[in-house]
């Protein structure tokens, strides 16, 4: 619990600063670099560029999968990098090859990329939907048939932002390769709590503030032969795939994050995990009504420190709040659709009945989650859910 009285456990809309990136921004501000352009040929400058050279070396490190300090591209965050994804990599493939105007996205992406369809429509793509099996997961048996030789590119999460389920990355990438389309993938959930099989993929996203870096700072990492097309113009910076003066002092903090989840990777993980395992047992034990979102199981198939559930009977924002008066902090799933009285597109695209999912609950944390923290919150919960059913 924090100084404020509230546990905070929403992490993934974004995660509270972590010590290395508060100290990478402290350090930057009492430097001779702090406000200098990167972009200037003066000392001060050239010093701030390395620096911001040094942190492409870091993050593609941490990304894995053979991408190259070249390779990563900055932007404003999150959605940013997905948006320019779909548009900058689809018609930089049909630049090359015009028969190619169809777009793969999977039913269950984030609004940054769902959002995008109609105005690719616009822009001339026939964009189509791979939908999910029951728990969550997008095969290659599913994509396979929408697949030919017109696919400028296919766009699969690494793991969904809502359910945390786990995407078969590679088996999804070598289906689009082998029908001469791209495959990105957002990796904006997965990155830092789970390896990545970025090996074939041609674009990643990732940002800084889901794993204890700055707002406002993320990267799309592409291979250098990726054809891609800019969206924006003016300055000529990140090799003219997306122009904007670079954040240096966010960027040095996101590389500091970066490096520190993933070189502790394994063990908190492990951590994290056993965690979320013994709130689903307590949360989704018989009895309690409570229901969890997916078969999959966190060892395997879905993300540490994601606890997905549903409370059929009982409304998502009427849990929320009463959780909030409780002094603990959730969401119904991502917090840029909150406010929706519609029921999650990801829960709906996996055959999820309108009653269940309008209950649904997202509980999100990492190792800095106590867990008589994550005991009191399921207590808490298991309370209002009885109360609101009448089962007192």
């Amino acid at each position: 619990m924090d100084q404020n009285g509230f546990v905070y456990l929403d992490y993934a809309a974004s995660a509270p600063m972590s010590e290395p990136a508060r100290a990478a921004e402290l350090a930057y501000e009492g430097s001779d670099i702090a406000g200098a352009n990167p972009n200037s040929l003066h000392t001060l400058g050239r010093k701030a560029q390395q620096a911001l050279e040094k942190t492409r070396r870091d993050l593609a490190r941490c990304l894995g999968g053979g991408f190259r300090p070249s390779d990563v591209v900055y932007t404003s965050g999150g959605t940013e990098s997905n948006n320019i994804a779909l548009y900058g990599i689809s018609e930089g493939v049909r630049a090359r090859d015009r028969k190619r105007t169809r777009v793969i996205i999977s039913a269950i992406e984030h609004d940054s990329e769902i959002d995008v369809a109609p105005s690719l429509r616009g822009r001339g793509f026939d964009v189509e939907f791979v939908r999910p099996d029951r728990s969550g997961r997008v095969t290659a048996e599913a994509l396979e048939p929408l697949l030919d030789d017109r696919v400028a590119l296919v766009s699969v999460m690494s793991a969904n932002n809502e359910t945390g389920v786990v995407q078969p990355v590679a088996e999804l990438c070598r289906a689009a390769h082998a029908h001469g389309a791209l495959f990105h993938t957002d990796a904006v959930q997965a990155f830092g709590r789970i390896p990545l099989e970025l090996d074939e993929v041609d674009a990643v996203s990732a940002a800084a503030h889901k794993i204890g870096g700055p707002v406002g700072i993320a990267v799309l990492a592409m291979r250098g032969r990726t054809p891609f097309r800019p969206q924006g113009f003016g300055g000529g910076q990140e090799q003219g795939r997306r122009a904007g003066t670079q954040n240096v002092r966010s960027a040095l903090a996101f590389a500091a994050a970066a490096l520190d989840v993933c070189e502790n990777l394994s063990e908190r993980r492990a951590l994290v995990s056993a965690r979320a395992n013994r709130l689903y047992q307590t949360l989704c034990a018989e009895g309690t009504g409570i229901l969890p979102t997916t078969s999959a199981t966190i060892d395997e198939g879905r993300l540490p420190g994601m606890v997905s559930i549903m409370c059929p009977g009982v409304d998502s924002e009427t849990l929320i709040l009463k959780l909030d008066r409780a002094g603990f902090e959730v969401s119904a799933g991502s917090a840029c659709s909150s406010g929706s009285l519609d029921p999650s597109h990801v829960l709906s695209a996996m055959g999820i009945p309108r009653d269940q999912a309008l209950g649904a609950l997202r509980i999100s944390f990492d190792e800095r989650i106590a867990e008589d923290d994550l005991d009191r919150f399921a207590q808490a919960l298991l309370d209002i859910v009885r109360q609101q059913n009448g089962r007192l």
